[in-house]
């Protein structure tokens, strides 16, 4: 059996796209479709989508608009165009979506101390847009719970809904729907978001190589997080670069302190579509690392590249999230590890989307689906972790081709990562692994020598 081990590598350049991929007013018509069956399916008349700032994902996927600033509703009825409420800045806005609205101006979604005399009451909207009496209204908010009786949308929406449908009518939890990890339409992916994905993941993963490759001590984290050269994108999270103290945290935003020889290190850099995440000690070499940790490579970085490889290996279309949630528990089950999340997620317009990668989960992987190399090490030690998160997607022979035909210039980006999976870090691929990483699977622990990689090669 092969085992983990430390080589020199050169990393390629896979190329970048020239531009984004943009998806079309007919894709949207045909996912808005789509939510309508469903929604007939579960006997609703409206479905009501939430979304603010933070939570605009199922909007966005929906009819290409997110609100800035504000809040949002979209009410989808069982025909025509659906309504848009929004508040002052963002009435225009949502007039340029590619799907076609109907909007009212909410101005209650506006910013505080902003005019509010010009929009009627939320009940008087609802109901001409169909809220009424015995009405069956499914609430898409950003999470699915226990309980389709829990819902995370404003109480003042929530309630006017539900004295709007009075006892006889039901509003209830719908987010399943558009995010359910087995078959919520936004984990199942068509040709053009694939491709808009990929190219989220070349900008994030990208800057990252950037950013491997130009650390130096003495720069502030400040300095160093201008290396990722960030275009503009929307974020699908805030942007996390820490050293020293600060680095076990995960979470912080970079600051002023400059980075030391010997700090951990860690960054995290998402926009809509795409993540990547390296984590390792501003070093040359095991001579650097702190004391107590010369063996940091052979009793972290090792096992765990060994398991996100093998974790890779065993990803297939029909392979379930139960097999590859017990590949980690397997290998990185030591409480040592610090493994408390799921090991892998779907990731979409936001980071994090759904997990079908819990215990024991027989939901099988689909074809369409990206998803997160998600498996991050917590060790609480002065071993302090490691990383290897970037973005992959799911593809069968059909959806290859039809990717292959339309996207030619991202086949053959993907085409030259897989090569280079598997002639240099040994990790094998099944045919229909799509990875979307510029540095995909590359892990230098020792960052300040980031040609000196992690590999199961030789």
């Amino acid at each position: 059996m092969a085992t983990a081990r430390l080589a020199e590598i050169g990393l390629p350049d896979f190329g970048m796209p020239d531009v984004r991929p943009e998806i079309t007013p007919a894709t949207y018509a045909d996912r808005l479709a789509r939510l309508r069956e469903r929604a007939g399916a579960r006997g609703y008349d409206r479905v009501i989508v939430y979304a603010d700032r933070e939570h605009s994902a199922n909007i966005a996927y929906l009819t290409g608009f997110d609100p800035r600033f504000e809040e949002a509703l979209l009410v989808v009825g069982p025909d025509g165009d659906p309504a848009i409420l929004v508040g002052n800045e963002c009435h225009g806005l949502a007039g340029a979506a590619p799907l076609p609205m109907r909007r009212h101006l909410f101005q209650d979604f506006s910013l505080p101390g902003q005019p509010r005399d010009r929009s009627l009451p939320l009940a008087d909207i609802l109901a001409a847009e169909g809220v009424g009496p015995g009405g069956r209204i499914g609430v898409v908010g950003w999470k699915t719970y226990a309980s389709r009786a829990t819902l995370e949308a404003p109480s003042f929406i929530v309630e006017e809904l539900r004295r709007l449908t009075g006892a006889s009518g039901l509003v209830e939890n719908a987010a399943d729907m558009l995010i359910d990890a087995a078959d919520g339409l936004r984990v199942v992916n068509e040709p053009d978001q694939l491709a808009a994905l990929e190219y989220a993941a070349c900008q994030t993963s990208d800057g990252v190589r950037r950013l491997l490759v130009g650390l130096e001590p003495g720069m502030t984290e400040a300095e160093a997080v201008r290396l990722l050269r960030w275009n503009g994108m929307p974020l699908s999270c805030h942007l996390m670069l820490s050293a020293g103290p600060r680095a076990p945290l995960g979470l912080p935003s970079p600051g002023d302190r400059p980075i030391q020889r010997g700090d951990p290190f860690t960054v995290a850099f998402g926009v809509w579509g795409g993540l990547n995440c390296r984590a390792g000690f501003v070093v040359a070499d095991a001579g650097e690392l702190p004391a107590g940790i010369a063996d940091y490579v052979e009793r972290l970085v090792g096992p765990y590249f060994a398991a996100v490889a093998e974790w890779y290996e065993a990803l297939h279309v029909g392979q379930t999230g139960g097999a590859l949630r017990e590949i980690i528990d397997r290998r990185l089950g030591d409480p040592f590890f610090g493994i408390s999340l799921n090991p892998g997620h779907q990731i979409g317009l936001d980071e994090w989307v759904n997990s079908p990668v819990t215990p024991g989960s027989a939901i099988e992987l689909r074809s369409g689906m990206a998803m997160q190399v998600d498996i991050i090490p917590a060790t609480g030690t002065a071993h302090f972790t490691t990383n290897i998160e970037d973005g992959i997607a799911l593809a069968d022979e059909a959806l290859r081709a039809a990717f292959a035909a339309t996207h030619p210039a991202a086949w053959e980006r993907i085409r030259a990562r897989r090569a280079f999976m598997r002639d240099a870090l040994g990790i094998r691929l099944h045919e229909d692994v799509l990875p979307f990483s510029n540095i995909p699977a590359y892990l230098p622990p020792f960052l300040l020598r980031p040609g000196l990689a992690m590999t199961m090669a030789g």
